[in-house]
């Protein structure tokens, strides 16, 4: 009988350690489940195009979810109510029938936290790398349990096309454009901020238009026909647009465009361009209706190898002009040294900025961080005439959106120059 107990205590000790080890392959498994369900797709697709083994094997898991999650559960599933019986087992031995109650809910605390909330955090923290170290254990698991798995899916997939849902091969879902927007945020410093404004800026193509960027009427700058030629062609040597406005009197009358190129200034120098065969050279204007969006004008472009179009409203009158430059300016910045970042703009030393009365209201929030409305008028000028109702005056202050504006300088009835400071609690102060 003695022996017979000796050997009864060898096989609890054994139980005991089995017991263990199934603690720790549910959490295993517990770890396993919720790192391949968390790890990041796009990153695992990068990896694969460099032929990472890991990535590849992994990508090859995830194209079947259901199977994947059938072997992790079959396997988490055993090593849970394996541990519970062993657990039984050993408490019965010692205790007697009465302990088992206790070992139950002793167990059932041990397995939530040891294989269960603390495995699970850990891949809920570290998926990627978690990932990594599990997948070959995982299709080793699939591989040994297939048939019980693939018997479990069969039965699982069918209750799932009963209530009409069609289990199929995952792919990776396409990022709407704001979740796009929302990644690209969440690579601050990761990705210096040039870059980042860089990519935001064409994402947002698609939601500005040519009002946004184009210059307005009364600054575009171009020839007079009806002026002498030594004035329009000391005009074009000085000239920095690609493509340089002809009209007549106003811009309102616009006759065409003439291309900036070497061929024309050498005419220039040799004195071969001259009045009477000036028109021959100017080309007709290519005009675009308020309100196109950026990504379509950028397309018109290209397509209709023009360099400059001119905005027009309902009415066939002239808004504005805008470039290629200027789309472009959208997201690379001063990439060819025009548009809004030649205005002046400057940071004081209270956070107030001075600056350009044409500087665009969406461009200026941009840059300061605050939040002018853009419903409206699409220049500070616009914007400061708007809630002034009233036309400028130097040394006039309003209060925009909470934010004190002061008028420095005027000219031709617009805001040459103001001051904007950070945003106040209350208070309207006009003079």
């Amino acid at each position: 009988m003695n022996l017979g107990k000796d050997v009864s205590s060898v096989e609890i000790t054994a139980f005991g350690f089995i017991l263990v080890m199934l603690i720790i392959l549910a959490a295993f498994f517990a770890c396993a489940e919720t790192a391949l369900m968390a790890v990041n797709r796009y990153r695992l697709r990068h990896k694969a195009e460099l032929k990472r083994k890991y990535a590849m094997r992994l990508l090859r898991l995830l194209k079947r979810p259901d199977r994947l999650l059938g072997a992790i559960l079959i396997g988490s599933t055993f090593a849970n109510i394996l541990a519970s019986s062993l657990a039984t087992m050993i408490a019965v031995h010692y205790w007697g029938d009465r302990a088992a109650l206790i070992v139950a809910i002793v167990l059932t605390l041990i397995i939530l936290i040891f294989a269960e909330i603390a495995p699970k955090t850990l891949a809920a923290i570290y998926p990627d790398m978690v990932a990594r170290w599990v997948a070959l254990p995982i299709q080793f698991t699939l591989k040994l349990f297939y048939p019980i798995v693939w018997l479990a899916n069969m039965v699982t997939n069918g209750l799932l096309r009963l209530l009409h849902i069609r289990v199929t091969t995952q792919s990776v879902e396409a990022l709407s454009r704001e979740e796009l927007r929302s990644a690209v945020h969440d690579t601050a410093g990761k990705v210096s901020r040039q870059y980042q404004s860089m990519l935001l800026g064409i994402l947002d193509l698609n939601h500005l238009t040519v009002d946004d960027v184009m210059m307005p009427r009364h600054d575009i700058v171009g020839i007079d026909i009806e002026r002498p030629f030594e004035i329009i062609s000391l005009q074009i040597r000085q000239f920095d647009m690609p493509a340089i406005p002809v009209y007549r009197e106003t811009v309102n009358q616009l006759i065409g465009v003439l291309p900036k190129n070497d061929a024309l200034l050498t005419l220039l120098s040799k004195k071969l361009l001259t009045k009477d065969n000036f028109h021959q050279y100017i080309r007709e204007p290519f005009f675009v209706p308020e309100g196109t969006s950026l990504q379509m004008q950028l397309t018109n472009f290209q397509r209709n190898k023009e360099q400059i179009a001119f905005v027009v409203d309902e009415y066939g009158e002239i808004e504005g002009c805008l470039t290629l430059s200027d789309i472009l300016e959208e997201f690379i910045e001063d990439i060819a040294g025009t548009g809004p970042a030649t205005k002046q703009l400057q940071l004081q030393a209270d956070g107030s900025y001075l600056v350009d009365g044409a500087f665009n209201v969406r461009e200026f929030n941009r840059i300061s961080g605050w939040r002018l409305p853009q419903e409206g008028p699409r220049t500070l000028n616009g914007l400061i005439v708007e809630y002034l109702e009233a036309m400028p005056r130097i040394g006039t202050s309003i209060l925009v959106a909470g934010h004190p504006v002061e008028i420095l300088q005027v000219k031709e009835k617009r805001v040459k120059l103001a001051k904007i400071s950070p945003a106040v609690e209350s208070g309207v102060k006009e003079f």
